[in-house]
């Protein structure tokens, strides 16, 4: 139905914060960090790419149409309750697991980065 506008409203937001870190964190490099706009960078690939294909598999199976309403759940009062509680369960559940699986991976990217300086440190110390 229209699960997938969640994960598309938190994208846009997403993609918004991410130009504006950009502009304003510039060329700082502090202990080789990756600056938060490319780690938000990656949350927007996968929120974008996500519901992309979930709109086109929504497309595909004739629930959003060319025209308006464009969501054919919406032209009917009881059937756009329904769509807006699949939005409210379905949609945000997958918004709030995509963002867990990229905060779980930006910490392992973390704690990997660290690892590595790490071991260049002891290498330096050794030699």
């Amino acid at each position: 139905m229209a699960c997938f506008i969640v994960p598309v409203a938190e994208a846009i937001v997403t993609t918004i914060a991410e130009k504006t870190l950009k502009k304003h964190e510039g060329n700082t490099d502090k202990n080789n960090k990756i600056p938060f706009s490319q780690k938000l960078k990656v949350l927007n690939g996968m929120l974008w790419g996500g519901s992309g294909l979930l709109a086109f598999e929504h497309l595909w199976h004739g629930e959003i149409v060319p025209f308006f309403p464009f969501l054919t759940n919406a032209t009917n009062p009881a059937d756009f309750a329904e769509m807006m509680h699949e939005m409210a369960t379905v949609g945000v559940c997958m918004s709030l697991v995509v963002t867990a699986a990229w905060g779980v991976s930006m910490v392992w990217l973390e704690k990997m980065r660290k690892k590595e300086i790490s071991k260049k440190i002891l290498r330096e110390t050794v030699t």
